[in-house]
């Protein structure tokens, strides 16, 4: 018997063997990932551009989580890839030969990068600052569930004043980022972001100034969120907030804050919901203005709204030619999604996140400096990667903007 278990383990320990051997062999056949070399070509739209140094080229793997970043040139070749798919990013700012400021951005999405010496180009386009941009955002929400408190913060980071009267804050489609994307009409290029809802600053034209240095709040609801009937886990009082986007909703009454005026939703002049808020996993948001002399109605002109290509459903989003907006943020889940953003890299290269819901937190636009009078300078590359902190205690007024005049708390004492 002792000698049958012997010849049943030498068969074992050989079988084991030869697999082992095997196993080796395949290893050492297998590829090698070979890197490789990609020719990159710029098409610059702007002419006279004076100096492009301070733009980078950035190159992003989300699947492998790789981000390479490199000094930019017109013509340059960039080595030691990863075989992968790529987001490849240019943004910075560049002056023309009047030291007129640019904002500069070119990308391509979801490019397969496979081939060595292959050769790629990219169109560089620009846009001129705008004077207001989002300061603070906080739109995740707290626990349990309460989503009322979110605020959008704006601020006047020239050193003009700005009417605010007939200003538009709008959330993008699809709301919140997805790997399925819309398809949007081809014939619109890249002339265009896409609505889902669209909110107006109310005003005749001269109601509301904004002061250099100075911002305003829209909040979902403008009140102390803090009091015990609403959530004191929240980290917001919005009491002081200039405008909300009251609903008519009789369990959370109008506010003394003034009331933005619904626009349009899927391209219909009617809000039914009890609320309106953006998803608290993070939306794409846009403020813009019609400039003077044009005329934007999406409700009655067929040709500033369209459907979802992709899909059968009769919804229509309405357009807002990029020419029109001041300011882009995109805000998505976690990292993770980095693949899925919606806005244009001319509008915003890279996107914000706080990496969950109900958490209390938000992001802020970085303050790089003072002016003379005190008021803080605020970074705008056009790239929110760059631009904001994250995960911050969300705070009205930070770095010590100042209200305006007619905030309604002001004006009541």
């Amino acid at each position: 018997m002792k000698t049958k278990y012997y010849k049943i383990a030498l068969l074992l320990l050989t079988a084991l063997a030869i697999n082992a051997c095997t196993a080796y062999e395949d290893a050492a056949d297998a590829k090698k990932v070979v890197p490789l070399t990609i020719n990159l070509k710029t098409d610059v739209i702007i002419p006279g551009l004076a100096d492009l140094s301070n733009l980078k080229v950035t190159l992003n793997n989300y699947d492998e989580g790789l981000v390479i970043e490199k000094p930019f040139a017109v013509n340059m070749t960039i080595g030691g890839l990863i075989p992968g798919v790529y987001d490849i990013l240019i943004s910075g700012q560049a002056e023309d030969s009047f030291g007129r400021p640019f904002t500069m951005s070119g990308s391509l999405e979801k490019t397969p990068l496979l081939i060595d010496g292959e050769e790629l180009r990219i169109l560089l386009d620009g846009a001129a600052p705008h004077p207001l941009v989002f300061k603070e955002i906080y739109y995740c929400g707290v626990a349990p569930f309460w989503f009322r408190d979110q605020f959008y913060e704006i601020y006047n980071n020239s050193f003009e004043t700005v009417y605010l009267d007939g200003l538009f804050f709008a959330n993008l489609q699809p709301t919140a980022d997805t790997s399925t994307r819309p398809l949007w009409p081809e014939e619109d290029g890249n002339k265009y972001v896409y609505a889902a809802t669209i909110w107006k600053v109310p005003g005749n034209g001269t109601d509301y100034p904004l002061a250099a240095g100075e911002s305003f709040v829209i909040a979902q609801l403008a009140v102390n969120h803090k009091l015990a009937i609403y959530n004191p886990d929240s980290p917001m009082d919005n009491s002081s907030a200039e405008f909300e986007f009251n609903c008519n909703n009789p369990n959370f009454p109008d506010q003394p804050a003034y009331d933005m005026i619904h626009f349009c939703t899927n391209g219909r002049p009617e809000y039914t919901l009890p609320q309106y808020l953006t998803p608290v996993f993070g939306g794409a948001y846009v403020i813009f203005h019609v400039p003077e002399g044009e005329e934007y109605d999406p409700l009655n002109n067929p040709e500033l709204v369209t459907r979802d290509l992709s899909t059968t459903s009769n919804t229509v989003y309405a357009k807002i030619p990029i020419t029109y907006i001041y300011d882009g943020v995109e805000a998505i889940r976690n990292d993770a999604a980095g693949q899925n953003k919606r806005m244009p890299a001319i509008l915003d290269a890279g996107y914000v996140t706080v990496g969950d819901t109900y958490i209390g937190q938000g992001v802020a636009r970085k303050c790089i400096g003072y002016n003379p009078d005190g008021t803080p300078v605020l970074q705008d590359t056009n790239n929110s990667t760059a631009d904001f902190d994250r995960n911050v205690i969300p705070q009205l007024r930070r770095y010590g903007s100042k209200m305006p005049s007619w905030n309604h708390t002001l004006i009541n004492k």
